[in-house]
């Protein structure tokens, strides 16, 4: 004899397996990488000690600029930013660049392993630095560079700007710029075009 209960009218069975869940979004995935960066601890990352201020990308560069030819005479820089005093300038030195003639001015061209001495001046407003670059024209940048100060005093180092020669390099030559040679010839220029009335 059988059992026939489990026979008898509709069968019983269990619920179906609920359906899987979804495939996970690749994109709302959190990297590995990601997960042990947002677990550094404080300090962890390089942060500046003067961060610098947010500032408009096109605006010409304030700060500590080297000069290495006119702009580093005193009365001459005095005179392309409309000054009352005489500025104060700082001497020091650039490190992988080197000094060409353009013409009768100089132009500073990377150089690795090449020194170029000069000064540096402090641009405090973009109108100072909007006046230096219209007096450098379009042959020149401002480019970030890095100072070596030689007078002694603090800092001994910075951060700062100088305007490298960008115009055809092979309109440049080898030779030097000397600046009493270059004021002497423009003092000259001068005098004897104030004897022409």
């Amino acid at each position: 004899m059988s059992d026939n209960k489990g026979d008898r009218g509709a069968a019983v069975s269990a619920p179906p397996p609920p359906p899987p869940p979804p495939p996970e979004d690749p994109s709302s995935k959190v990297a590995p990488f990601v997960k042990k960066l947002r677990s550094a601890p404080p300090g962890y990352f390089f942060q500046p000690e003067r961060p610098p201020p947010h500032r408009d990308p096109f605006a010409a560069p304030t700060g500590p600029y080297f000069f290495y030819g006119t702009l580093s005479d005193p009365a001459m820089l005095r005179d392309v930013l409309g000054l009352e005093t005489e500025p104060q300038l700082r001497p020091a030195t650039m490190i992988s660049y080197d000094c060409k003639l353009w013409g009768q001015y100089p132009a500073l061209l990377d150089a690795p392993g090449k020194v170029v001495h000069g000064a540096v001046y402090h641009v405090e407003t973009e109108e100072h630095a909007e006046r230096l670059a219209s007096y450098e024209t379009d042959n020149y940048r401002a480019d970030p560079c890095h100072i070596d100060y030689t007078d002694g005093n603090e800092p001994v180092e910075d951060l700062g700007y100088c305007f490298e020669f960008v115009g055809n390099v092979r309109d440049s030559s080898d030779g030097s710029f000397d600046l009493g040679t270059w004021l002497r010839r423009v003092k000259r220029v001068v005098e004897d075009s104030s004897d022409v009335k």
